[in-house]
């Protein structure tokens, strides 16, 4: 080897050496500003749980505005039985609790609790005294612009004119609450038990509703979850405006004006919910799309048990739609919609529709069952030997010229039937079911059931 080898080849030992020592020296540093680091954090996290404090606050005149301006950030306030005045501002991460028999009554002006900040959990509480401007949003409680992760869970709302209003936050949790808004006004000067506004990543779940305008209000939200939810006596159970990427799960709506009204909102699941002896509709679908309605019962509503304007591409699957005057009525431009395995039972008319379209209604050889279907099975598979069609000519004829039903038992109309029964051909469009199903498919067995004695 020569000399200028030799001395290359100890020149490139030594650097390799220093570099070594020089690694293992910034990782012993990084080692140390790590460890050092965690120390810090857990010094914080051990202060921080030292300095969050519950409080029991006495139900004294001021006390609980003394109490919460006085609180630290995390602390938990908890109310003695008895009456605290509102209004009251949350404008720091802290909880209030009460006791049984604490109540916070506000001066009927305004809203009873503003929550101004993030991390605030309203728990255990009695309500009311807000104001009654609807305009105002006056409500029990009102939730800030980006006051998010807010919770509130067990509290009794009474005779206010909102009871939870959450504007343009995340991550919030409305739950076991009950709230009975005020019923002695007309329907515009009244307000929502539960108004969500530009809401996201939020939970609405086993809530008791009854009063005021609409159940549930959503406008601009999306990925939302509505579960286990009871609704009467009010406008609409749940009203969706824009919201989209939600679900709505085994929620009950009794004797409400209209049940679920899912307007110009994309991508909701609704399953499992039940509704029973609504007014108008059990189920609206309006500029709906990309939707899968499943395993829903709809049963007694005055009109309409499902109601589809304008919706595509929806999939609506193992519904019971029950003792309805009209069991589902569709109208033209509710395109590429799947409707199979639904049970249609003692509806006055199982299927409302006036378009010129042929739509099929089954899939993948399983069709819906129908309570007047008289077909036969031949095959013992559970399907019916010949298509159903739910509209004749007849009923066409009647749609568009009540004053026919003069004419129903006359020969004219008894020839009609005679010739679309042998030449189909005769029936401008309509839904045909090519796959009937000689039964109903069961019901889900956690379907929301009524309160015992109810309906």
């Amino acid at each position: 080897m020569s000399r200028r080898a030799t001395v290359i080849l100890s020149a490139a030992k030594e650097l390799a050496g220093s570099n070594r020592s020089f690694l293992r020296s910034i990782l012993g540093m990084t080692r140390a500003i790590s460890w050092r680091l965690a120390a810090l954090l857990s010094a914080l996290t051990v202060a921080g749980a030292a300095q969050a404090a519950t409080v029991t606050v006495e139900a004294n005149p001021g006390a609980l505005a003394a109490a919460v301006a006085k609180a630290a950030p995390g602390d938990r306030l908890v109310l003695a039985p008895g009456r605290y005045d509102g209004p009251v501002t949350l404008a720091k991460p802290i909880t209030l609790e009460g006791q049984p028999g604490a109540e916070v009554v506000g001066p009927g002006t305004g809203s009873v609790i503003k929550v101004q900040a993030a991390d605030v959990t309203v728990r255990g509480l009695i309500i009311r005294g807000s104001g009654r401007r609807p305009m105002d949003f006056d409500s029990a409680i009102y939730v800030a612009e980006g006051a998010d992760r807010f919770v509130a869970e067990g509290n009794r709302l009474e005779g206010n004119e909102f009871g939870v209003v959450l504007r343009h936050t995340r991550h919030a949790v409305v739950s076991g609450n009950t709230i009975d808004n005020r019923t002695d006004a007309y329907e515009t000067e009244l307000g929502d038990g539960i108004f969500l506004t530009g809401v996201h990543d939020t939970v609405v779940k086993g809530n008791r509703l009854h009063g005021g305008r609409d159940g549930i209000f959503s406008e601009v939200s999306d990925k939302l979850l509505l579960e286990g939810n009871r609704i009467e006596g009010v406008r609409f159970a749940i009203h969706y405006m824009y919201t989209n990427h939600t679900r709505i799960l085994g929620n009950l709506s009794e004797h409400n004006r209209l049940g679920y009204a899912l307007m110009y909102s994309n991508a909701i699941d609704v399953e499992r919910n039940l509704s029973i002896d609504d007014d108008r509709y059990g189920l609206m679908l309006h500029t709906t799309y990309h939707s899968v309605v499943a395993d829903n019962w709809l049963r007694g509503t005055k009109e309409k048990c499902l109601f589809v304007y304008t919706s595509a591409k929806d999939v609506i699957r193992n519904n019971r739609i029950e003792d309805c005057p009209v069991g589902l009525h569709f109208t033209g431009g509710s395109e590429d919609n799947a409707v199979y395995g639904n049970a249609f039972i003692n509806n006055r008319t199982q299927v409302k529709y006036t378009g010129t379209v042929y739509y099929e209604w089954s899939k993948d050889g399983r069709g819906n069952y129908w309570s007047d279907n008289p077909a036969f099975d031949l095959k013992g598979n559970g399907i019916a030997a010949s298509a159903y069609r739910p509209n004749s000519v007849m009923d066409r004829l009647l749609w568009r010229y009540p004053l026919a039903k003069l004419l129903v038992s006359s020969p004219v109309m008894e020839a009609l039937k005679v010739a679309q029964s042998q030449f189909p051909a005769l029936m401008p469009g309509g839904v045909i079911d090519s796959h009937p199903l000689m039964a109903p498919p069961p019901l889900p067995a956690d379907l929301p059931q009524p309160d015992e004695g109810r309906s």
